[in-house]
């Protein structure tokens, strides 16, 4: 009896769909981000992005806070030298509650410029919270790796 309840306790297990947490919920924005970023969706990325965002790209020379500015800033980004390409190397990701995730690491974004490839390894902050809408990103920081 033991082995047969055994038995049907792992296959109700291995049936059910895996429970995710923060952490992950979280990951899969980001891996939804890169994608956008390397199809140069900017329709995508803006929807990632929550609409109260707080927002300082690369080039960012002020914090954007409206949506229109997200979209701005991407079409500027994603609609040049491409094709584009973007890869999170190394990070760290620290659950801060049940509903915000904070994700910091260094990336690598990739692009053409003029016939000739180049790249940029930056450093990257995430803050992921979860809204009404799902999962978005609230907070974005990118800035060069100082040489």
């Amino acid at each position: 009896m033991r082995a047969l309840l055994s038995a049907v306790t792992l296959l109700v297990w291995l049936s059910s769909p895996a429970i995710a947490g923060p952490r992950e919920d979280a990951l899969q924005v980001l891996e939804k981000w890169t994608k956008a970023f390397t199809d140069s969706d900017v329709d995508t990325i803006v929807k990632l992005h929550a609409p109260d965002a707080l927002f300082m790209g690369t080039a960012s020379k002020t914090v954007v806070v409206k949506t229109e500015e997200i979209r701005a800033y991407f079409e500027n980004a994603l609609l040049n030298n491409r094709p584009r390409g973007a890869k999170l190397t190394d990070y760290t990701a620290v659950v801060l509650s049940d509903t915000a995730v904070a994700v910091s690491g260094l990336d690598m974004l990739t692009g053409v410029r003029d016939g000739q490839t180049f790249s940029t390894t930056g450093r990257v902050t995430f803050v992921v919270a979860k809204r009404e809408a799902g999962w978005q990103i609230v907070q974005f920081h990118r800035s060069l790796v100082p040489k």
